[in-house]
């Protein structure tokens, strides 16, 4: 017996939490298999497949955090001035070879190494220089302005774990450690496409009753930040036999499968008749505005997510459950969700029932209080509320609306688009 087409008999219509639709999701997805060792500069964006353990101690040796002078810091008192030689230079690359002795010091510059003996820098612009001598005129304590060895990392230390997706850090952390190439989580296969017979691709003309395929775009766009191998699979006209050889056909060559629009119950609406003919259906209706259509379930060996055809419901379905379940499967350890609480500076309409993510607009008041307002229309075909939003107002499923001031939950994208 198939439990998870039984489970989805028994609550086929019944509307389940975004909450509990997204831990769904989660514990449903699994990690891809594969992986492969690539150049750091290749690396960026992708996940980790290896614990990275530090051969080596960065710095190497220990070295001044400035350019200044190497002292002895016994050879300057608590107070009174102190007058001392100096012996040599230290640049970096270029170490001072001999030893500070008593009531010597040696100009050095930032990144050099310390030399023999010294064990503080003083900056230049608290000494005065006369000859080969510098005066001092207060106490500097062992280890002032030094950069001991092994401060950032050191032998033995496990510095990136499996999982860490590579940004600009990590490949200057892998390039600190003179590690040319890393292993990689093989990437993942991503397949998706439209769905609707009034559909027209970008630069084709329309016809009446046409309207442009915004929804595959905008997939591309939030794909590719994502970092997934796509698979653009273009526009499905509304015929049975039309989408179930894409179903087949993408299923044989992706990891995923995103679809938008079909998800409903229209007579033209084939997605979820042919997921639950091909496939397997884990559920597909979530109580949240936008997006309340979402189908989730498997083809063959690739997941699946049938998205809603309009613009905000895709995006918004997309960023709440699709991006997260995507990450878990490309094996990227689970992140921060951020999720402020300010005022709302303008009064929200809402009926009790299903959780909303309407679009706000993330500001400052002039004494710097952040302040959240909404973009305006909030229907889930009005793409211009995305275009000017930078975050979700998430308002519960309990909420009757807002009142001007009120304190209001907000998701800023920086983070998640």
């Amino acid at each position: 017996m198939n439990l998870l087409k039984s489970n989805c008999d028994r609550t086929a219509n019944a509307l389940i939490s975004a909450y509990e639709a997204k831990q769904r999701i989660m514990d449903y997805v699994k990690p891809v298999q594969g992986r492969e060792k690539i150049n750091i500069r290749s690396a960026l964006n992708r996940i980790l497949d290896e614990d990275i353990i530090s051969r080596i101690n960065v710095p190497p040796c220990d070295n001044s955090a400035m350019d200044g002078y190497a002292i002895r810091s016994s050879d300057v008192p608590e107070s009174g001035i102190s007058t001392l030689h100096m012996i040599g230079t230290a640049f970096a690359g270029k170490p001072f070879d001999g030893q500070v002795d008593q009531g010597q010091c040696v100009r050095i510059m930032t990144g050099a190494k310390m030399p023999a003996g010294a064990d503080a820098v003083v900056m230049q612009e608290d000494v005065q220089t006369k000859d080969d001598s510098i005066t001092l005129t207060h106490h500097y304590k062992s280890g002032e302005n030094v950069r001991y060895a092994g401060e950032d990392m050191r032998v033995g230390q496990t510095v990136l774990t499996t999982g860490t997706r590579i940004t600009p850090a990590e490949i200057g952390l892998l390039a600190s450690l003179g590690i040319p190439e890393v292993m990689v989580r093989r990437n993942l296969r991503v397949a998706f496409f439209s769905t609707g017979d009034e559909l027209k691709s970008v630069g084709e003309t329309l016809g009446d009753g046409d309207i442009y395929d915004s929804n595959r775009y905008t997939l591309f766009g939030m794909l590719k930040r994502l970092g997934v191998d796509l698979i653009d699979m273009g526009v499905i006209r509304d015929r049975q036999d039309d989408v179930r050889q894409v179903f087949i056909e993408a299923s044989g060559i992706a990891d995923a499968i995103i679809t938008s629009g079909g998800v409903s119950v229209g007579e033209a609406d084939y997605v979820k008749s042919t997921l639950d003919e091909l496939g397997e259906m884990h559920f597909w209706r979530v109580a949240m505005k936008p997006g309340k259509p979402l189908a989730i379930g498997k083809l063959g060996n690739a997941f699946f997510f049938g998205l809603p055809g309009n613009p905000v419901s895709v995006m918004a379905t997309f960023y709440q459950f699709v991006q997260p379940a995507l990450k878990r499967m490309l094996g990227e350890k689970d992140g921060l969700e951020l999720i402020l609480s300010v005022p709302c500076m303008t009064r929200l309409a809402k009926q009790p029932g299903r959780l909303e993510y309407q679009r706000g607009i993330l500001s400052q008041d002039p004494e710097g209080q952040l302040i959240v307002h909404s973009t305006g229309g909030q229907g889930s075909h009005v793409l211009t509320s995305m275009s000017r939003a930078n975050c979700f107002i998430i308002l519960p499923a309990e909420s009757a609306g807002v009142e001007e001031g009120n304190l209001v939950q907000v998701q800023p994208f920086y983070g998640i688009t």
